[in-house]
């Protein structure tokens, strides 16, 4: 059961990090676009800045995931260096723990925010719901707790390893 589990994580934490980096293309493209229309055309395009706002926030909660699965949650490197191994496995049901409480609160609140910002639009883009932003909160937090439980299953320590 744990390695399909793993198995399923290292695909969600992968198509995330994809997902991410696809954001960071488009809101280079769309950057660059923005550049040409206003600086070379002279006839700027509004919706430019709101899809690169929006693409930016899509990135960061789709690439955290990445972050908690090599294990670079928040935790106290010195306690856990100086602790004997039945500590450290202590330690580090705590911190997931800790990190899945906090995922939870964005995951609820975020879905709660995106249902109620369903009645915004967009600046510069009318025609498209707020709801569409805001739910990077809740999606990246669901791939960011299969992340957390795929960290304390195999951990990763790579955060300790490049420590100076």
């Amino acid at each position: 059961m744990k390695k399909i589990f793993l198995q399923w994580e290292r695909w969600s934490t992968g198509a995330a990090m994809a997902g991410a980096c696809l954001m960071l293309a488009l809101a280079s493209l769309l950057g660059m676009f923005q550049i040409v229309m206003r600086f070379v055309l002279e006839q700027p395009a509004e919706w430019t800045e709101v899809l690169i706002r929006f693409s930016l926030i899509w990135m960061v909660f789709l690439a955290i995931p990445a972050a908690f699965r090599q294990g670079a949650m928040v935790s106290v490197d010195v306690l856990y260096r100086w602790s004997p191994p039945a500590l450290r496995r202590v330690l580090d049901a705590v911190v997931s723990l800790a990190a899945l409480a906090l995922i939870a609160v964005i995951v609820w609140f975020g879905w709660d925010y995106a249902q109620r910002g369903g009645v915004q639009s967009m600046a510069g883009l009318e025609s498209v719901s707020m709801f569409w932003a805001y739910v990077a909160m809740p999606v990246g937090g669901l791939f960011s707790a299969v992340g957390i439980v795929g960290n304390w299953l195999d951990p990763q320590r790579q955060e300790l390893e490049t420590a100076q």
